[in-house]
């Protein structure tokens, strides 16, 4: 089966203000974790379904532009207030102008959501857990159960989370999770980001429940740990426009990967490279497929103790020239 459910509870409707041939310029797009990493798996030629709560007048508008991309929908409907943003990029950096997580899902519509995601996820490979747009609108143990629920399938469970939900989706028994260096910093499971204290929190993450480990660490080499053992995974660091959405186009690699038989060291190959591209594009949780699987053949992968030294950044003309070569 190579369908991929993303659990997204909290899609975003972001309006971005920008400034093209001197006016303002006004952009509505579909957005948040879920729905980034949606796109990537779409662009990577993935069978996408997203399992979501839209609410009120922004999850009408919301529902539209999602369809509008080809993403496949099970919606829970429900009125209030949704998740959304408003900023302003006519200066060239973000200056949040209003932010909204939503209101937390009443009961009856976590029932409905849950149905629909277990439903969706057991006809599939495989299944992501992304966060909502806040930290009240759904209860960690939602986590735990759907992980619990979907692996006692036989189904892929990857947890893309940080916090409590991460604490119980391990609980429930993941097969990837996929965290950041800053996000193990801010929930205490490490006191530095040196390479020492993150390996010792990925055995520890294993050790809960978590097959395979993935720790992102913005310009360092990312981290891996499979069958035991820990890897480095290099690649040339772009020249950045926007590194949001990276991690979820990371993580979308990984699950068309896995979805598609690949294994985890595959697909963390093809993750560096989608979250590479994704932080040269204005786009969240976009790219060529074409561009990102020609960057994955400058992904090395190195057991820790043999790594070499980070690869340095590189300008538009000498990745072109890697790209030709191999």
């Amino acid at each position: 089966m190579h369908d991929v459910v993303v659990f997204a509870p909290s899609p975003v409707l972001t309006v971005t203000v920008e400034d093209h041939g001197g006016g303002a310029d006004i952009h509505l797009h579909a957005g948040g974790q879920g729905v980034w990493q949606a796109r990537m798996l779409l662009a990577l030629g993935a069978t996408v379904t997203m399992c979501s709560v839209f609410s009120g007048e922004t999850g009408r508008v919301l529902r539209h532009l999602i369809d509008d991309e080809g993403i496949r929908v099970l919606a829970v409907h429900r009125e209030g207030r949704g998740a959304a943003y408003v900023h302003d990029r006519r200066g060239g950096e973000r200056i949040r102008i209003a932010e909204t997580g939503g209101e937390p899902l009443s009961r009856h519509d976590l029932d409905k959501l849950y149905d629909l995601t277990l439903r969706s996820g057991l006809g599939a490979g495989t299944i992501i857990l992304s966060g909502p747009a806040s930290e009240d609108v759904v209860p960690a143990d939602v986590y735990r159960r759907l992980a619990a629920d979907l692996r006692t399938a036989g189904r892929r469970v990857i947890a893309d989370l940080a916090g409590d939900r991460l604490t119980a989706a391990l609980r429930g028994g993941v097969t990837v999770v996929k965290v950041s260096d800053q996000e193990l910093l801010a929930d205490g499971r490490v006191t530095d980001t040196s390479r020492e204290r993150l390996i010792a929190a990925m055995h520890l993450l294993r050790a809960e429940g978590a097959a395979n480990v993935i720790i992102s660490r913005a310009e360092q080499p990312l981290l891996l740990l499979a069958d035991g053992v820990v890897s480095e995974v290099h690649m040339p660091t772009m020249q950045i426009t926007d590194t949001s959405g990276a991690g979820d186009s990371l993580t979308a690699g990984v699950a068309a990967t896995l979805a598609a038989g690949g294994t985890i060291e595959e697909a963390v190959a093809l993750g560096a490279a989608a979250g590479a591209l994704n932080v040269t594009r204005h786009g969240l949780g976009t790219g060529e497929a074409e561009t990102v699987r020609a960057l994955r053949e400058l992904v090395r992968i190195y057991p820790v103790e043999a790594a070499p030294a980070a690869a340095t950044r590189l300008s538009p003309d000498d990745l072109a020239k890697r790209v030709r070569e191999t």
